[in-house]
């Protein structure tokens, strides 16, 4: 192979191994999308089994932010309830019990601590 062959042949390698390298570093990078804050964060995760659980996620941004909760399984992902933000969510509890399920679900659906509910 003359000289001019094997210059050619190993720009194509060099071009076929830049490829994937430029993909992983594109990746990592603010500029290929990492770092940048998405319309998408997970805020909570409930673990109900191996394969079920029930997931918080924020979804848009500014005034358009809505919290989703998402019951998820190995085949399906189903829109459970859907709210605005809590404000104070974001705070850690600081080794404080959280609140019962039941007074959480009471809080959701508008209903008053010890009034019974409508159902």
């Amino acid at each position: 192979m003359p000289a001019n062959g094997w210059t050619s042949l190993l720009w194509f390698v060099a071009i076929i191994a830049m490829i994937p390298a430029a993909l992983w570093f594109l990746k990592r990078t603010p500029l290929g999308g990492a770092g940048t804050t998405g319309i998408l964060r997970s805020v909570a995760v409930l673990p109900l089994s191996t394969s079920q659980r029930i997931v918080t996620v924020e979804v848009g941004a500014g005034d358009e932010r809505r919290w989703l909760v998402l019951g998820i399984t190995p085949t399906t992902i189903t829109t459970l309830h859907s709210m605005a933000p809590v404000a104070d969510a974001a705070l850690p509890n600081h080794g404080q019990q959280p609140p019962p399920f039941a007074q959480l679900l009471g809080r959701l659906r508008g209903n008053e601590p010890g009034k019974p509910s409508d159902v």
